[in-house]
């Protein structure tokens, strides 16, 4: 099987990297370093079955690509605050970027996966979020520029599913942590890991009511590989039903590191979801698929990479 993968050095990307190329794949990594780190592919650069190409996917890749059974688009900015930084860049990737990677899964006769976010449901007023609920999102507020961005990708994609003759996927990813985590990237595991191993206050927005639920990089890979398995071409949610609110979050990244940092409480970022919890029927009937890691022994794996990054940069 060969596989063009967009974002292949970001976070998830890099981790399917590993997975596809485990399973024996042939993988054509795609990535503009933008948001991506060369650092989460090191370890490929050598690998018989891998390639980077530097690019950035709005524009047409063409004959670089080669011969192709599935393309794979990961490639956005991901975190609120990357992409409130780069909204531009998020709304060309999710739009053109969408367009000329469906184009070039029609030439090459391959099938297309779109990785979309549960950011497609806003701040919901379902709950918990099934894939034919419509959501609830405001598309002129500052997050829009990623909210709006996926949905038109979404929108897209079923488009070209339809007319086409183009055989596409669609998961919606929930809030995921894992190993390779850029520090910096803003989202709430990264921040709360950061600040206690640095003893830090962990920084909590609004009451801390708010709840999210949180999956495992590697629970998240083995939903991708199943959908891309199935013959499922309706939106699927791959996430982790385990719901916790930001305070208890908190308290339980204070237990595991050990820290003595306390929590402290800043005002609520317009638009910020107030709940977010996947319902996962879809994807247990269709896939088989479950999440197996817990939040604790996801966040125990995260901390332990976390701190040995800073043992060798400290080194």
């Amino acid at each position: 099987m060969r596989v063009l993968l967009t974002g292949a050095a970001g976070f998830v990307g890099s981790h399917l990297c590993d997975r596809l190329l485990a399973d024996g794949a042939e993988v054509i990594g795609v990535d503009n370093l933008l948001t991506g780190r060369r650092a989460n592919i090191a370890h490929l650069t050598r690998h018989p079955r891998f390639r980077l190409l530097e690019r950035d996917a709005t524009a047409p890749l063409g004959p670089a690509a080669g011969p192709l059974d599935w393309v794979l688009h990961f490639a956005s900015p991901a975190s609120p605050p990357k992409y409130l930084a780069m909204p531009t860049e998020t709304l060309r990737i999710n739009s053109e970027g969408t367009y000329q990677l469906l184009e070039l899964a029609k030439d090459h006769r391959a099938k297309f996966l779109l990785a979309s976010t549960s950011e497609v449901y806003g701040d919901p007023e379902v709950h918990p979020q099934f894939e034919s609920y419509w959501g609830h999102v405001n598309p002129i507020g500052p997050r829009s520029v990623y909210d709006e961005a996926k949905r038109f990708a979404e929108a897209m994609t079923m488009s070209y599913g339809r007319s086409e003759t183009v055989s596409t996927r669609i998961i919606r990813i929930f809030n995921t942590y894992g190993p390779r985590m850029d520090p910096d990237d803003g989202r709430v595991v990264t921040n709360f890991i950061a600040q206690a191993l640095a003893g830090r206050p962990l920084t909590v927005y609004g009451d801390g009511s708010q709840t999210r639920s949180l999956q495992y990089v590697d629970d998240l890979v083995e939903g991708i590989v199943r959908v891309m398995d199935s013959g499922w071409t309706m939106p699927v949610n791959l996430g982790n039903p385990e719901e916790y609110t930001m305070a208890e979050l908190a308290s339980l990244v204070i237990e595991l590191t050990g820290s003595s940092s306390h929590i402290i409480c800043h005002p609520l970022p317009q638009d910020d979801p107030r709940r977010r919890r996947p319902d996962i029927a879809t994807a247990r009937r269709v896939l088989g698929w479950k999440p197996l890691v817990s939040v604790r022994e996801g966040l125990l794996r995260t901390i332990a990479h976390h701190r040995s990054v800073i043992s060798r940069l400290s080194a």
